[in-house]
């Protein structure tokens, strides 16, 4: 009984870490288009407010700790890791909880996208550029924007938990 159990846990993760592939492709074919097509620095004009850029980012969110000496490669990879082997573990606990394991597979598959860029490349490439005028938003991946979508998740998931048992 308990082996079939756990089979039927293990196949409740599936659809999730199949969603966490999905956006770890995604997020590394973009990336590869952007190291194939621009040069660090190069930017395409798109809209008013849009442009594509070539980026390196060997610092975390927003470029925290970018100008160490390059330790931050190595401990934001562990980070990761780490990160990504305990959303496993959440996975596996959780799995029928929609929005909790969805947030957590959006997390999963951004955080290994960054952790292949840091382990490839020493930085982590970024290439989409918000701005009005001179205002620019510090340039972000579809890892990076996978990871925002499930930590929005996570906090709503959060909040309808704490409204349910009130």
């Amino acid at each position: 009984m308990a082996k079939a159990t756990a089979t039927k846990i293990s196949g409740a993760m599936l659809p999730w870490l199949g969603l966490a592939l999905l956006l770890l492709i995604a997020d590394q074919f973009t990336k590869v288009l952007i190291l194939g097509y621009y040069r660090l620095g190069d930017a395409t004009y798109v809209t008013s407010f849009f442009n594509v850029v070539r980026v390196h980012n060997s610092g975390a969110a927003f470029s925290f700790l970018a100008s160490a000496s390059g330790w931050q490669r190595w401990f934001f990879t562990v980070i990761g890791i780490a990160a990504a082997l305990f959303i496993v573990w959440l996975l596996k606990s959780h799995a029928g909880q929609k929005l909790f394991s969805f947030a957590l597979a959006c997390i999963l598959g951004g955080a290994i996208g960054n952790v292949i860029d840091r382990t490839l490349h020493g930085y982590v490439v970024d290439f989409l550029d918000f701005h009005h005028g001179n205002w620019h938003f510090p340039a972000f991946n579809l890892a990076d924007s996978a990871i925002t979508l499930g930590a929005i998740c996570l906090i709503l998931d959060e909040l309808l938990r704490v409204r349910r048992t009130r």
